[in-house]
């Protein structure tokens, strides 16, 4: 039972990362004509869309992306919990799957970073579609923390600290 409930809450989590990546791509001006935003595109629009006719975007917040999100979030946290036996209680997986989407949140973020400065030693200046996205969605929480601590011997410590952040705040809801 452990096994598939492992295999659901992945699978369950890289659609909701999908899902996180529509509502946070147009908040860090990310281009969605790259692959990466294109298959997010095809995969989130049979829920996106439907809501955006009821729900307009507020400014550059495109709410029907982040109310989708929050609707596959919150019934994947029911599916779990349903599988696990734990009954449906609405209170209990509304709190489960909120608590769920800061973890995924700050999960991505870590990966992300990670996967960011990696990219930045191996091959700094290269063209990819990965580190265009990547560079998008990081450098709004990299830049704040340069400002503070600029680069040491050419040595940007921010992706280190942001990281150290990152996993405290995960550490915090634990």
């Amino acid at each position: 039972m452990a096994a598939i409930l492992f295999v659901m809450d992945a699978l369950l989590t890289l659609v909701v990362v999908a899902f996180l990546l529509r509502a946070v791509m147009p908040l860090v001006r990310a281009d969605f004509r790259n692959p990466l935003g294109q298959a997010v595109l095809r995969f989130t629009d049979p829920l996106v869309r439907p809501l955006r006719r009821v729900i307009g975007p507020i400014g550059r917040v495109d709410v029907a992306s982040i109310v989708a999100l929050l609707l596959v979030q919150l019934a994947g946290a029911a599916l779990l919990r349903l599988v696990a036996g734990g009954g449906f209680d609405l209170p209990a997986t509304l709190v489960a799957g909120l608590v769920a989407l800061v973890r995924t949140l700050l999960r991505f973020y870590s990966v992300a970073v990670l996967a960011y400065a990696v990219l930045s030693w191996i091959a700094p200046g290269t063209y990819s579609p990965a580190t265009r996205l990547l560079a998008a969605l990081c450098e709004p929480l990299l830049q704040p923390v340069r400002r503070i601590l600029p680069p040491i011997a050419g040595l940007d410590l921010a992706p280190l600290f942001v990281l150290i952040g990152l996993q405290a705040l995960q550490i915090l809801l634990h």
